[in-house]
């Protein structure tokens, strides 16, 4: 990276969320920018989570981009070397090579007031850009607990994001910490290998069964030959769950049903009364994220592999101390404990307007007008950011909405003119986290009777999306200017005052 190097645009990541970016910028016609990527190469998420059995719990032709289908799917629910190897091919496709800045972990990135730009100080060197797209995603960096004890145990320690593949598991007692989506992929896949795993379950999840299945040759030539069925595959998938919705944001209690469906799964493969007790959930099906897998059940009813229905409480020497006094002896510690959601570590380095990091505008909890713009950080937004998530469909979807939001949002900028900036207005960050926040409370995600990742520190659902996915993009088709500040330099008459007003091209809310 050249010194004191200015772009248009910075994009942090090289995830879907980064590439996405990308490849929208390109599209728009705008190749005056750079992705920062703190690792050597793209992926994100699915270039740092290899863990064994590691697939994605969306459909393949739902869980990729519209605008870079691919025909050739080998399974309908893919598994993490099959996306990793999308995501390097959208890469290609589009001629995202050149605009990469790999090994460049972003430290700082500073708002200059009188310049209207953003430096930035990563540890590949230094930049400026006028605007900023933020797509470090939240299951970027890995959350472990503090558990007493732990730096002095003597075995192995890793976490399921961080998978160390020179240890061999093969004979060794394994203590598995966690039972969210990482956690039923890997226990399966180790259990054949080694000699115990002892499974620490402070929540057992609600599991379905994993409908996957190989895509045949002759379903992948047909979608190669005829490309409007792979349209039309995606488009099945999204309206089913697209009709699903109403269940989780308006009327939990028809999720009974699905319940009985859960339970039936798990009988059919837990046998035992009291292990079938410890793995029935006791709050509503949705409220945490709707677990998929027909192997993690058969696993648990294996002889090498123990429930405890507790969290990891303490360590001592290659003694692991569950909360409720179980113990076991292990060689290995894995944890499957999640990742920093709601205390994003990119906000402790993001500094604003007004001198304050996004993590201190954020202390009472994440906000950003649709999802996307903080106040008091110019010029910058951010992808899959506050109340973006999904609790029954593919973020991709929300992603290429926030696309559209970014494309409308530098068009703005050029219609302006000139050193230009947009500040997200505090009242209209207010206005739209408040109406956001009044849909939730009816949610299956704030009434189900559970504790999740969803929620913040002040149990406050910062993460999820309480409607449709075609509600969001009808909410970030366009910017309006009446939510933002026009900023430009000291004495400096905005094209705004010159043409007399500024045109309110409102977007419709869909909260």
């Amino acid at each position: 990276m050249a010194e004191h190097e200015h772009v248009r645009v910075a994009v942090v990541g090289s995830g879907f969320g980064g590439l996405g970016a990308a490849v929208r910028l390109r599209r728009e016609g705008f190749t005056d920018f750079v992705v920062l990527e703190r690792a050597g190469s793209v992926g994100g998420t699915w270039r740092d989570n290899s863990y064994p059995g590691c697939a994605c719990d969306v459909p393949s032709h739902l869980y990729s981009f519209s605008f870079a289908p691919n025909p050739d799917w080998p399974r309908t629910f893919s598994g993490q070397e099959h996306i990793r190897a999308y995501l390097e091919h959208v890469t290609d496709v589009f001629g995202l090579r050149p605009h990469l800045r790999l090994n460049s972990e972003v430290l700082r990135m500073t708002w200059d007031s009188e310049a209207l730009r953003w430096d930035i100080e990563t540890s590949g060197g230094r930049l400026s850009a006028d605007f900023v797209v933020s797509a470090t995603g939240p299951l970027s960096d890995p959350k472990i607990p503090d558990i007493p004890g732990l730096d002095s145990f003597a075995g192995k320690v890793f976490h399921s994001a961080r998978w160390d593949h020179d240890y061999d598991l093969r004979g060794k007692r394994v203590a598995m910490v966690g039972t969210g989506a990482s956690a039923i992929q890997i226990v399966p896949a180790i259990q054949p290998l080694a000699r115990k795993v002892t499974l620490f379950q402070r929540t057992p999840p609600w599991v379905m069964p994993r409908m996957d299945r190989a895509i045949s040759g002759a379903e992948r030539r047909l979608h190669r030959q005829l490309p409007f069925t792979t349209q039309a595959r995606r488009g099945l998938l999204w309206g089913i769950r697209e009709l699903q919705v109403q269940a989780f944001t308006k009327h939990p209690g028809q999720l009974g049903a699905v319940e009985q469906l859960a339970k039936r799964n798990m009988a059919r493969a837990i046998k035992d009364p009291a292990l079938r007790a410890k793995l029935t959930p006791d709050y509503r099906i949705g409220c945490k994220r709707i677990l998929l897998s027909s192997t993690y059940y058969p696993a648990l009813a294996q002889p090498n592999v123990d429930v405890v229905a507790s969290g990891l409480s303490r360590v001592e020497g290659s003694k692991v101390v569950a909360a409720d006094g179980t113990e076991a002896q292990v060689d290995a510690i894995v944890f499957g404990t999640g990742f920093h959601v709601t205390d994003m570590p990119i906000a402790d380095r993001v500094v604003g307007a007004d001198g304050r990091t996004l993590a201190e505008a954020w202390k009472g909890g994440m906000e950003a007008l649709r999802g996307a713009s903080a106040a008091g950080f110019p010029n910058w937004m951010t992808v899959i950011g506050p109340n973006t998530g999904l609790g029954n469909s593919s973020m991709i979807l929300m992603i290429e909405s926030q696309l559209n939001y970014l494309a409308d949002f530098v068009r703005q900028l050029d219609v302006l003119g000139g050193r230009v900036a947009l500040d997200a207005r505090p009242a209209a960050v207010r206005d739209w986290n408040h109406r956001v926040q009044e849909r939730m409370k009816r949610t299956v995600w704030n009434t189900g009777g559970c504790t999740s990742w969803y929620l913040d520190a002040n149990g406050r659902n910062s993460t999820i999306w309480p409607g449709t996915t075609t509600e969001f993009r009808r909410a970030t088709r366009r910017v309006d200017l009446a939510e933002y500040e026009v900023l430009r330099p000291a004495g400096q008459r905005s094209a705004a005052q010159d043409k007399g007003a500024v045109q309110d091209e409102s977007t419709e809310a869909a909260v």
